[in-house]
């Protein structure tokens, strides 16, 4: 590979690594232009070690973006350890308050801004219309289009102002499916007409604000793009989102290491045609290595050979990305005070079915079902602000008890198992009480109250509610 090659490419990647430390082969990359780094919960230990490895990546790259996952809820990398001090985005919804989703936006960037961190794949901007979906959920400030629509212009608008740039996410919509795109490839079969008057509302809303960047979906629209997921498809990055919607800023791939994109052709393959769709910033992954990073620059080298990708297309993503890193602020600012949520204002969201009294005294058991890769492993529910409650994974019996059970899960109609621990603890045990802490079934059947999230700011909340038995 030439040098030139690679350097017209490196300024559209943007792996990620293993290690809390920034390794040589992904620092002379940086000094070869690459055009930065995503940062994962597994490269965290503390906001000391943090800016110390952002400013190790800007001492290599000036103008690196420095990227992460910090949605503000239950997805939280700098609060992996502990659960974040935010109540997410389902919670905000339901408070139907811009004013606090805003403060949430702008104190979710001053913790960026002072980690050295500059882009945010936040946030979640999908409608959550279907309630089985397994990766949205509480990640959705809700189902109403006009709802979603404010709270995320709302949440943009002041993360931006801080000097961090959104990502809103993921486009077209991710919300109406049943399957997560890390380990599959979600079909949307809606025609465009639908789409224009859901999904999309949130995203004009979002570019309205001045969402610096937009991140794809790989999810299969096949009204618009029979052939091709949304981030390899022009039909729906160009014309849709460029031509129609007016979007002219920087468009990210979701992660290309994802089944939905590089399941059946590898990620060398995934990121030319990610890049030949329309999309301008490539996520790699993970745990990305030099040698993957080197397939991925031979197969776009061999693409522009071949035309495959053209040249012109890839001059525009890198003077896209280009423009966005000279945007951002290169200081760290100092750390700002911690966020103090008002639990009565987080439980105010709480949705309690009429009749349900708390048992003076009750037996915990926490559902402990496989988070989808988004979350990740982060401490949840009242296990995370002190309590011990006692956890069941499936396969394992319910124990025993003389008083009524309080049952603790996510998503709880979503899982058979889950389903048939709750109805054994019913009958067991009347005045059994079931908490969702993820997104309860429509008729809230395993769901005597419902929190719309798991973070320690909700679950805190909710102690609070449990040690006052009050509702």
């Amino acid at each position: 590979m030439t040098t030139s090659t690679r350097g017209a490419a490196l300024p559209t990647l943007l792996p990620g690594f293993v290690g809390t430390e920034l390794p040589e082969w992904l620092a002379a990359r940086l000094r070869d232009g690459l055009g930065g780094v995503c940062l994962f919960a597994e490269n965290i230990v503390s906001v000391e070690q943090l800016r110390a490895l952002t400013t190790a990546i800007r001492e290599a790259n000036p103008r690196a973006l420095i990227a992460i996952d910090e949605e503000g809820g239950d997805v939280s990398r700098l609060h992996a350890a502990t659960g974040s001090p935010f109540p997410g985005n389902a919670v905000l919804g339901r408070v139907d308050d811009t004013a606090l989703t805003a403060s949430v936006g702008a104190a979710v960037a001053a913790e960026l801004r002072a980690a050295g961190v500059n882009l945010n794949f936040a946030p979640d901007v999908d409608i959550n219309s279907n309630p089985d979906n397994p990766v949205i959920g509480v990640r959705s400030f809700g189902t109403d289009p006009d709802l979603v629509a404010r709270h995320a212009a709302a949440w943009v608008e002041a993360h931006e102002a801080a000097g961090v740039a959104v990502s809103a996410k993921h486009f077209p919509g991710h919300g109406d499916t049943n399957a997560d795109s890390h380990l599959a490839l979600p079909v949307v079969d809606l025609p465009l007409e639908v789409l224009r008057e859901r999904e999309l509302v949130p995203f004009v809303a979002a570019i309205a604000a001045g969402a610096r960047t937009i991140m794809s979906s790989h999810i299969l629209l096949p009204q618009l793009d029979a052939a091709q997921p949304a981030t390899f498809s022009p039909r729906i990055l160009q014309q849709l989102l460029r031509d129609e919607l007016g979007f002219d800023g920087v468009v990210v791939s979701d992660a290309l290491d994802m089944v939905g994109a590089s399941g059946e052709i590898g990620i060398p393959a995934a990121a030319v045609r990610a890049l030949a769709g329309g999309c301008d910033l490539l996520c790699i992954g993970t745990r990305n290595t030099d040698a993957q990073l080197t397939e991925i620059e031979t197969a776009i080298e061999a693409a522009l050979a071949s035309g495959e990708l053209d040249e012109a297309r890839l001059q525009d993503a890198v003077a896209r990305v280009t423009t966005l890193a000279e945007s951002l602020p290169a200081e760290l600012e100092e750390q700002p005070e911690p966020y103090a949520p008002d639990p009565a204002r987080i439980a105010s969201a709480f949705d309690v079915a009429d009749g349900v009294a708390l048992p003076a005294e009750a037996r915990i058991v926490s559902l402990e079902t496989t988070a989808n890769v988004a979350v990740g492993t982060v401490p949840w529910g009242l296990a995370s602000v002190g309590l011990a409650p006692e956890p069941l994974r499936e396969g394992e019996p319910l124990p025993a008890s003389e008083v009524p059970y309080l049952v603790v899960g996510k998503d709880n109609h979503r899982r058979a198992w889950t389903r048939d621990i709750i109805d054994a603890a019913r009958a067991a045990q009347p005045g059994t009480v079931v908490i969702d802490m993820g997104w309860p079934a429509p008729d809230r059947a395993y769901a005597d109250i419902a929190t719309f999230g798991a973070s320690r700011s909700v679950s805190a909340a909710l102690r609070e509610v449990l040690d006052g038995r009050e509702l």
